[in-house]
């Protein structure tokens, strides 16, 4: 498979029959799935780190990827910068990603519902009781982990220096 279609292949949408498949072999072989979410606009180290200690979570990692549309309602119109299929690549070239999976409602609850995750990721600004889904894995005797956010990183300081407006 050439590099370009390996990346493609890791990116799905939610209700694909081929996610679906791919989510029940892995649960066949008892891989530990781990899920974490966002928008990831202008991919950073803060995002890089953050990704990479979710996947050190468990052996698959499964990122819930905002569409424009629902970007646009949580962030305001001037974002998505990037649109999804931009964001879902990058994401997707990233060694340590197993999957990207559009969703398009203002929280994965749905998504978390169909993967059933080992581990849910966020960030250390959430308590883990008020993450979205927490009480799907809860249900599942899984674990639901918080990570620090690197400081200084973030796509909105990116986004207000590029426009000089810091």
């Amino acid at each position: 498979m050439k590099k370009l279609e390996l990346i493609k292949s890791k990116i799905y949408s939610r209700d694909s029959v081929e996610f679906a498949r791919r989510l029940a072999i892995m649960r066949f072989k008892s891989k530990k799935i781990v899920f974490t979410n966002g928008c990831f606009d202008i991919l950073h180290l803060g995002h890089i780190d953050y990704l990479a200690k979710a996947a050190g979570q468990g052996d698959i990692l499964i990122v819930g990827l905002n569409t424009d549309e629902s970007v646009r309602r949580i962030k305001g119109g001037n974002r998505p910068i990037q649109d999804e299929i931009s964001r879902a690549m990058i994401l997707a070239s990233l060694r340590f990603v197993d999957f990207v999976v559009f969703f398009g409602e203002d929280t994965p609850y749905e998504l978390i519902k169909t993967i059933q995750p080992h581990v849910l990721v966020k960030g250390a600004d959430y308590k883990p009781e008020e993450i979205v889904g927490y009480d799907i894995v809860k249900a599942r005797k899984g674990k639901v982990v918080t990570i620090d956010y690197l400081e200084g990183f973030s796509t909105t300081a990116i986004e207000k220096k590029i426009l000089g407006s810091d």
